[in-house]
């Protein structure tokens, strides 16, 4: 997949079949689209495009107002969001700043300037809930019109929704798959249900950069392996991800196989704010069982990607290093324990994906 900064590059096609949004998380609802528009981009010979913003439009306006409780948690990271897209087949994908200029364009200015002129657009699919422009003013009907009269076709795509039993129901309820459901089940805890709606476990990926390496440190004595709790740390650009605590982890990326963990993400409340990672969002992954291959230093820099399956409980703030020490040594045996008690799902798992 092409990935563009902008509309303004020598490496764009020049035309496309173009769908607009912020596409957190990927999930089945985008899927659903991604799959319309990349049938209608091969019918009519041009390739997919995605145009998406970074930072998210209600980030900016958040910072602009000076309202930070206005942003939206954030589902994904930029990474896992292109990662997903070009899963889902898409062959271009634009990122577009969003700032105060585009904030104040109008919504004809908008059409005519990046969807005609910069992405020379043939086909658009939206939202069925789609608004752009300046104060929100253009709609589908605004885009549909300007379509008619510019050459280019419009279609808009109606909500996508699942039925499945959700946590705390013993019945299956139909659920209007969004980002914002998504970010209510992580948020809650809820995996189960937020792999249901993402059509996958909800993991996050990057490259594995250094901290305090407080972890070789601590319970040395206790893990019996000379190693501590030896994390990888990976950093979560946006300050607010829409899951936060403890969490029984497969990590991906190091080993033939998938590795069981246990995952702390979030800010590390029992830290020193001013630690070598400057109180960011890490997600920071113990291996229960670290692959003697890669000896002391060899996962820096590897890119892993870490699924987060079940939420042992919120981020705790201990008091001491020996409580922390006694506070880790629990959740990796409460790890263990639901690995042993889901090992046959699992493996269930491996084999329908097979």
């Amino acid at each position: 997949m092409l990935v563009l900064r902008g509309f303004h590059h020598p490496a764009i096609a020049p035309a496309c079949a173009l769908t607009i949004g912020n596409f957190d998380g990927v999930h089945r609802g985008h899927q659903a689209m991604l799959a319309l528009l990349g049938a209608e981009a091969a019918q009519r010979g041009v390739p997919s495009c995605v145009l998406t913003f970074e930072p998210h439009p209600r980030d900016y306006f958040a910072a602009a107002l000076k309202k930070p409780e206005l942003a939206p948690a954030r589902v994904g990271t930029l990474r896992d969001k292109l990662s997903e897209l070009a899963r889902c087949g898409v062959q271009q994908t634009v990122v577009l700043r969003f700032d105060a200029q585009l904030a104040a364009q109008s919504p004809q200015t908008f059409i005519d300037e990046v969807l005609v002129r910069g992405l020379g657009v043939r086909y658009v699919l939206v939202g069925d809930d789609f608004r752009f422009g300046r104060q929100r003013a253009g709609d589908y009907a605004l885009l549909s019109s300007a379509g008619q009269s510019q050459g280019f076709d419009v279609a808009r795509m109606n909500s996508y929704e699942i039925t499945y039993p959700q946590a705390g129901s013993d019945s299956a309820q139909p659920v209007r798959v969004s980002s914002s459901e998504v970010r209510a089940a992580l948020a809650a805890g809820r995996m189960d249900d937020a792999a249901q709606l993402l059509g996958r476990p909800y993991a996050i990926s990057g490259h594995v950069v250094h901290g305090r390496k407080l972890g070789r440190a601590l319970g040395e004595a206790s893990s019996g392996a000379g190693d501590g709790f030896r994390t990888l740390n990976l950093r979560f650009a946006h300050w607010k991800p829409a899951a936060s605590g403890i969490f029984a982890v497969w990590v991906h990326g190091l080993a033939a196989q998938a590795l069981p963990g246990v995952a702390n993400l979030g800010i590390r409340p029992s830290l020193d704010p001013s630690d070598t990672n400057g109180g960011r969002v890490l997600l920071e992954t113990h291996c229960l069982e670290w692959p003697a291959h890669l000896g002391d230093e060899g996962a820096y820099g590897k890119i892993i990607r870490v699924e987060l399956m079940h939420k042992l409980h919120d981020e705790l703030r201990y008091d001491s290093l020996e409580a922390l020490t006694a506070g880790i040594a629990r959740d990796c045996a409460d790890a263990r324990a639901w690995f042993a008690a889901h090992a046959e799902t699992r493996r269930q798992t491996t084999r329908d994906r097979i």
